[in-house]
């Protein structure tokens, strides 16, 4: 075995530093659109289990294959209680899905919990006035995730911008656990709107979107206080709105473009 001398070493090195190669170069994250699937309308959130991804709509869901995005199951509201569904979770078997009165004033909100077999109605809970209004729903952890946004719009009525949307912290019979407030670069991006998208990433990190932009924000819960600390901005095809990590297939996230009826599979080039 040949043994290298220190000019050889060094020879190397000089090499390595001319031509420009790095022992670490940085990785370049970013999401990769891996499948897009024509629908006939995606309006506002997604969710995924094992086998399908669930659309939701302002009053409807549609239940969809996730090989080949053939349609399996439709529901829609003939009851007139249902006003504005935005983001949904899949969790043992249920579909849970965020609900307000949006665009009404005072802010009304719930979720909605589905059977994900038939999508069948079977439960309710509400959220009343306390809050906001309810745009996802996530379960991580033990814990219920949910986000209450507020708009600029409303705050010539209600006094509050979206600087008082909030993500809230419940235990699984609804408890409040805590509460915590987004940053404000974040919120300028938000702007007029507020937070549409949110679910915990595999890597444990919070990933939430805003109402149109085509961008992810990668959050954390801050070590001390009350506001979401950001970690990075990553680009995205898809275009704000509802978005779910897929937790049966690892580093896939669902999305969608509203203005296309398109959902976009998208995976993460690295954590």
């Amino acid at each position: 075995m040949k043994i290298i001398n220190h000019k050889e070493i060094i020879l190397l090195l000089l090499f390595l530093l001319v031509t420009g190669v790095s022992f670490s170069q940085p990785v370049k994250v970013e999401f990769e659109t891996v499948q897009t699937f024509e629908i006939r309308e995606v309006r506002q959130g997604i969710a995924v289990d094992s086998a399908c991804f669930y659309v939701i709509n302002s009053k409807g869901i549609g239940k969809y294959n996730k090989k080949n995005g053939e349609l399996i199951k439709e529901w829609r509201d003939t009851t007139g209680q249902i006003i504005h569904f935005d983001g949904g979770v899949i969790v043992n078997g249920k579909l849970y899905c965020a609900h307000s009165n949006y665009p009404e004033i005072p802010m009304i909100s719930s979720i909605e919990i589905f059977d994900n077999e038939n999508l069948g109605h079977i439960g309710t809970h509400s959220f009343g006035i306390k809050y906001g209004s309810c745009t996802w729903a996530d379960y991580y952890n033990g814990y219920w995730w949910i986000c209450f946004a507020h708009y600029d719009r409303f705050e010539s009525m209600l006094g509050k911008n979206n600087r008082w949307t909030m993500l809230v912290k419940f235990d699984k019979d609804w408890n409040e656990l805590g509460s915590w407030t987004f940053p404000q670069t974040v919120l300028q991006e938000f702007k007029p709107m507020s937070c549409s998208g949110g679910s915990w990433g595999p890597d444990g990190n919070l990933y939430v979107t805003g109402h149109d932009s085509a961008r992810v924000y990668v959050m954390q819960l801050p070590e001390m206080g009350s506001v979401l600390e950001l970690k990075k901005t990553l680009k995205i095809r898809s275009e704000g709105q509802g978005i779910a990590w897929d937790r049966y297939d690892i580093y896939h996230l669902y999305g969608i473009i509203k203005k296309e009826n398109s959902v976009i599979k998208s995976k993460l080039s690295s954590f």
